[in-house]
């Protein structure tokens, strides 16, 4: 069996860790490369990097900023935004991360997943959907939620996998910062669609929460940020309960 993973995201603008609620009302949280290696030092498992403007404001990824946070972690560091091409993904391996995520880029050119699959392996190439509750399903949106697609999130996700995606980063735009718990439903329909692990992400309240998404929702990983930078809990909290559920977790030192 595998070990459940904790993934701390740092979502970056300008330069700052921000958190918002939607995508939306971002308030400024702190330094990233010491966040980053505050949370490695509690149990993280991931450190997952976004720059959550590089793509709708046409610029490139912060790659300062990651190169000086992989130099200090010892744990994997998933780098996205702006991400457009197998030679951004270049940059960002080469700057010291382990894992890109790909978002809108693969939307408007699923090939960019084929070619950066076949150029650096599909572990290293993760598809970050970001979906939103439609009827009785989900939509894609792109571009930090802000434009909306005609692509169905589980379908998506499959395409995804197919185009060599080695990992799916699974965002529930309407739990975004609400802290009313991961959409199990979302999760639990594309985690039983793909054969690659999935990581929830949006609206993780509680380490409850956590054990929720992992035992009830079929994510293979959970991704938290919120709860953690307001101190509200901490990862070895998280993995305490994992770990008296039952659940396989990496021990904290």
């Amino acid at each position: 069996m595998l070990s459940r993973r904790i993934v701390v995201c740092l979502d970056v603008q300008g330069g700052r860790v921000v958190k918002g609620e939607q995508f939306l009302r971002l308030r400024d949280v702190g330094d990233p490369v010491d966040l980053a290696t505050r949370y490695e030092a509690e149990g993280a498992d991931e450190i997952v990097f976004l720059d959550i403007s590089a793509t709708a404001d046409e610029r490139a990824t912060l790659l300062d900023v990651a190169r000086r946070t992989a130099e200090r972690l010892f744990i994997p560091l998933t780098l996205g935004g702006g991400i457009r091409s197998a030679d951004d993904v270049s940059l960002a391996l080469r700057a010291g991360a382990d894992k890109v995520s790909i978002n809108s880029a693969a939307v408007e050119r699923p090939a960019v997943l084929e070619e950066s699959a076949a150029r650096f392996g599909s572990q290293c190439v993760v598809a970050s959907i970001d979906a939103k509750r439609d009827g009785n399903g989900w939509r894609v949106y792109t571009r930090g939620g802000r434009t909306r697609t005609e692509l169905d999130a589980v379908e998506w996700a499959r395409a995804c996998v197919a185009h060599g995606a080695g990992e799916i980063l699974l965002t529930s735009i309407d739990r975004d910062g609400s802290r009313a718990g991961y959409d199990l439903d979302l999760t639990r329909a594309v985690a039983s669609a793909v054969d690659v692990p999935v990581v929830a992400s949006g609206g993780a309240g509680s380490a409850n929460d956590v054990r929720e998404v992992l035992q009830s929702g079929g994510a293979d990983a959970a991704l938290v940020a919120g709860m953690l930078h307001d101190g509200s809990t901490t990862v070895r909290e998280i993995k305490a309960l994992l770990r008296a559920s039952g659940l396989l977790v990496r021990a904290v030192a």
